[in-house]
């Protein structure tokens, strides 16, 4: 598909009227293409792993329960 999109670009630059301007189109279109291959190859899934990012369900158990906060954080009489 990539190779398709830069042949059609690259003949539409040969056959346009405005040269100069298609060049630039060209160009700024292409460091768009590289700028996206390169983020692709980046947050490409297969290249992660993950199993050490997992929870351990049975270690959650061990984690006393919090107190809520949020009632405690009462700003409605600051301003009175």
């Amino acid at each position: 598909m990539k190779l398709f999109a830069t042949i059609f670009l690259l003949f539409t630059v040969v056959f346009s009227a405005d040269n100069n301007e298609t060049k630039k189109h060209l160009e700024k279109q292409m460091e768009k293409e590289k700028k996206y291959s390169v983020e692709q190859k980046f947050y490409g899934v297969d290249e992660y792993d993950f199993e050490g990012a997992e929870v351990n369900d049975k270690s959650l158990k061990k984690i006393p329960p919090q107190p809520d906060y949020n009632d405690d954080f009462d700003m409605d009489n600051v301003y009175d």
